[in-house]
């Protein structure tokens, strides 16, 4: 049986696709739906905690019938200040199992997103990037243990 990783690698060889872009939506949903089992009850302000890890922040923004908007963010201290990077808004397509980044901001002290921003720089849209991102940090937050469920 393939694996999600070979399916979707075979994807991306045209990126500036609609079909690529939208398998792309998909496969950030799945990623969201393995970090957040309960995307679809959750409502207000959320944290997961990680040995050795910075914090994960996640927080809905706004909810509808088929939406759920949140903001994804990593907290940390550094010099004394809280930082706040990347923070990413998502939005979550429940009836049609897609996840798109809205908006997206800061990767400047976390070198595993600046090297994801650098190679696709010049290749992709603002729109590939942000979800390239996305789809990458959602695997990344899954396979380091974290884990978002109702209180």
């Amino acid at each position: 049986m393939l694996q999600e990783r070979q399916l979707f690698s075979d994807l991306i060889i045209k990126p500036r696709s609609f079909a690529g872009l939208m398998s792309l939506y998909e496969s950030n949903f799945s990623h969201l739906q393995r970090l957040v089992p309960e995307l679809d009850r959750l409502d207000g302000y959320f944290q997961s905690h990680v040995a050795g890890e910075c914090d994960l922040q996640l927080e809905i923004i706004d909810r509808s019938r088929y939406t759920v908007t949140l903001s994804l963010s990593y907290y940390f201290i550094e010099n004394g200040e809280r930082v706040i990077e990347p923070d990413m808004t998502v939005r979550a397509y429940l009836d049609g199992r897609l996840a798109e980044a809205l908006s997206y901001r800061g990767a400047g002290r976390h070198g595993p997103l600046n090297r994801l921003l650098r190679v696709h720089n010049g290749e992709l849209n603002a729109r590939w990037r942000r979800n390239m991102v996305l789809n990458k940090w959602l695997e990344y937050l899954w396979l380091q243990g974290h884990l978002i469920l109702e209180r």
